[in-house]
């Protein structure tokens, strides 16, 4: 009996040890920074140590270089990014070796392995097995920060990599360049802890004692004599300003050598940054989905703060050097998939932020041309900083010009392309933009014969930019309306009708028309497109992009036939499946479709509110099974834990909102859609005291319909609430059970309002 009992009792004793740990886990300790370091088929994701929305990111690099990062044996150094954009080229490298220096990475590359690897949002190190080097790095705003312990050794190295110019500047000093692009470079001031026993640069593969090299292909190795277990630290600032600005970011921001400080100070930013949500109950499972998407979200990847110290910024646009004003400057990704939910959470977790950025937005274009998409570079299609705008500015953020931003929109809408990637860098409309300006629909051509327009860049997309922009239309529409614009209103308001132009009543599908109105023939909702479905959609089939009508349901509801075709046609798409021996000519052609259950795909960002569309025909059950289905099966906490193109934190912010229990269908409409929550409570600081709480005490796997509501005690019997009613703070409660309550939140009187008069309480 005594090594029963003994075993027992390690089992309890080793149990509340494990709950002990538990109860002083704070939010960054859930956090895995290499969760979806493995894509399922297209682009994995970065396993980046920055601060939120933090200018310098350091990354590994693996060698050979891999798609999935995760699987590498083999690391060439730290990379480190102040863009994301230019993910697959690291702005400069740098790496710890001993022995003979060597330039290519071929022959200095290093043996690593994941078992002896701390990896978390502020803090990475691990061991260079190829020369027993320890490695450990942490960041702040401007700055990376790097420890590397020794072996004894006559000649320890350390190696940087650039491709424009690099000096050796001083006994412990590196001052070097990098062209981001034709408007931009990259300061990088490198100071180290201990001086240079020697120095040597490289132009290409030649090495040389030169102090100063300028080329495509240059680095510099510094040099040092160790003994056993020596530290030696670099500090590493970087700027767009200049060379004096990026010392003057360092010595601001890491004074002195105390790793620790800095590490600690990191830690802490993160912490408070990721404690604006906190959460109850759920399994550790879900927490490190959970906080790791939410990091994702705050990494800033479509939000970079440019303001360097002494509040000034350098703009790609004009090229110069601007004083922010007290306001700091943020760099915009891309509005094309971050308008569905990662800009909406935002709002709510970091409002001073999003104001900042509304602000930005407007610098952008007066210190450039157009209204930005994509921080300047015309990428995917629609005009979503429209979407963007406007859903700030009707949830109450309004401390920016709306007037300057609603002109410039108001051009961007009448003037530019609504081409993706055209093959010019003239964004003014085509002959093709004039036929969606004039007959209300992006015209397609037939798919046997070839391309005549010669701005066409990256296909044309036709129904896909017709839906998008019809969404952006009517986002204008509502913007129009709250600054008094009457003939606008009514103007962008019939324009943002125009998906029914592409909608087929005799398929049930949008498809694609000619110039004259004739539709495409042959017409297949899964196969018709081509690669990516880039003639006719983006990156997904006509199944997908039928739903695309986020600011107007009920009228699609209505083209379908009324509620019950709707919602049988809903279910038909979550249930058409490929056959198993055409699977591989489908993942052919359509690679960003992942993430399938039957024809719907999680893993493209155009899908994400079609789980919801349920509320919408008075299922709301259905939407509670289905939102719990995707964050089950298509979420993860490894490597694998992104069934799709994370995209800088867009298909995280989904799961962060529907973790918490609801979602935006339609940004632009200050409405929040109620889907099934994962954890007993959610608590949302919104500021000056307040919190928004999701309480769902009787949550489950099983226990996911919602059985009653009650909205601050009063009775709620509608699958959604307003933002007005989110930010007056209070306690959503969902009485949860097993089995669907189908008449909770059904009634058609009662569905999300469409237009813009006031919801219906």
């Amino acid at each position: 009996m005594k090594p029963l009992f003994s075993y027992c009792l390690a089992i309890l004793l080793a149990g509340l040890v494990s709950c002990a740990e538990s109860a002083r886990k704070e939010p960054v300790d859930y956090v895995n920074p290499n969760t979806g370091t493995i894509g399922h088929l297209l682009v994995a994701t970065n396993s980046m140590t920055q601060l939120p929305h933090g200018m310098v990111q350091v990354g590994q690099n693996p060698y050979p270089p891999l798609a999935d990062r995760y699987l590498a044996d083999r690391i060439s150094g730290f990379s480190i990014r102040a863009l994301p954009r230019y993910a697959t080229k690291p702005l400069a490298e740098i790496m710890a070796t001993t022995g003979a220096p060597a330039v290519e990475a071929e022959e200095y590359a290093s043996g690593f392995d994941h078992d002896f690897e701390t990896v978390t949002p502020y803090y990475t190190r691990l061991l260079l097995e190829d020369y027993d080097i320890d490695a450990a790095m942490t960041v702040s705003q401007h700055a990376s920060f790097y420890k590397f312990r020794f072996p004894q050794s006559e000649q320890a190295n350390i190696l940087i990599n650039n491709n424009r110019t690099i000096r050796i500047a001083g006994e412990n000093r590196i001052e070097s360049t990098e062209t981001v692009d034709s408007t931009q470079t990259a300061y990088y001031y490198a100071e180290f802890s201990k001086p240079f026993s020697s120095a040597i640069t490289w132009n290409d593969s030649s090495k040389s004692e030169k102090d100063f090299q300028e080329g495509e292909r240059i680095g510099a190795c510094v040099s040092f004599r160790t003994s056993r277990d020596e530290e030696i630290m670099v500090k590493i600032g970087v700027s767009f300003i200049s060379m004096e600005q990026a010392k003057k970011n360092l010595t601001a921001e890491i004074p002195d050598w105390d790793f620790e400080k800095t590490k600690n100070d990191a830690r802490k930013i993160w912490n408070d940054a990721l404690g604006k949500i906190e959460i109850e109950g759920g399994t550790q499972r879900q927490k490190t989905i959970f906080y790791t998407a939410l990091y994702r979200v705050m990494l800033g990847s479509q939000s970079i703060d440019l303001t360097e110290q002494g509040g000034r910024y350098y703009s790609r646009f004009d090229k110069q050097v601007h004083e922010t004003g007290g306001h700091n400057f943020y760099k915009v990704g891309s509005n094309w998939g971050s308008h569905h939910s990662l800009f909406p959470l935002c709002l709510l977790i970091e409002p001073e932020i999003q104001n900042d950025l509304m602000r930005s937005y407007v610098r952008m274009q007066q210190e450039g041309d157009w209204l930005v998409n994509s921080g300047g570079f015309r990428n995917m299609i629609g005009r979503h900083e429209t979407a963007t705008i406007t859903d700030a500015y009707m949830k109450g953020y309004r401390d920016f010009d709306i007037e300057t931003a609603y002109e410039a929109m108001k051009r961007n809408s009448t003037e530019a392309t609504m081409l993706s990637r055209p093959s010019t860098n003239d964004w003014r409309g085509t002959e093709l933009d004039k036929v969606y300006w004039e007959k209300g629909f992006f015209p397609a051509k037939p798919s046997d014969q070839p391309e005549w327009v010669k701005e066409v860049g990256f296909g044309r997309q036709s129904v896909a930019t017709t839906l998008e922009n019809c969404y952006d239309d009517w986002c204008m529409s509502i913007l129009a309306k709250e600054l008094d614009k009457e003939e606008d209103y009514q103007y962008y308001l019939k324009r943002a009708l125009n998906y029914q132009n592409v909608f087929d009543t005799a398929t049930g599908f949008m498809r694609p028309k000619t110039a004259d109105g004739r539709w495409i023939e042959p017409f297949d909702p899964i196969w018709s497109g081509g690669q990516g479905g880039r003639e006719f959609y983006t990156e997904n089939n006509g199944w997908n992009y039928t739903w695309y009508v986020p600011h107007d349901v009920e009228g699609l509801i209505g083209l379908m036939g009324g509620r019950e075709k709707f919602t049988d046609k809903l279910q038909t798409m979550f249930e058409t499946n490929v056959p198993l021996y055409q699977k591989y000519d489908f993942l052919k052609q359509y690679p960003d479709m992942t993430g399938w259950i039957g024809m719907y795909s999680h893993g493209n960002e155009i899908t994400w509110h079609i789980p919801y569309l349920y509320n919408y025909a008075g299922q709301p059950w259905m939407t509670q099974r289905r939102v719990r289905q995707i964050m089950d099966v298509w979420y993860g906490d490894g490597p694998l834990g992104y069934c799709g193109d994370e995209d800088y934190g867009e298909m995280a912010s989904w799961y962060v909102l529907s973790a918490m229990g609801f979602y935006t269908v339609a940004p632009g409409r200050p409405v929040y859609d109620i889907g099934c929550p994962l954890f007993e409570k959610s608590t949302i600081d919104l500021g000056g005291g307040k919190t928004f709480t999701v309480k769902a005490p009787d949550v489950s796997a099983q226990n996911k319909y919602i059985q009653s509501a009650t909205l601050n005690g009063r009775p709620l019997d509608r699958p959604w609430f307003t933002h007005e009613e989110l930010q007056q703070g209070g306690t959503l409660f969902l009485q949860m059970g097993p089995r669907p309550n189908r008449s909770w939140g059904a009634n058609p009187e009662k569905m999300p309002f469409t237009d813009h008069d006031a919801p219906k309480n």
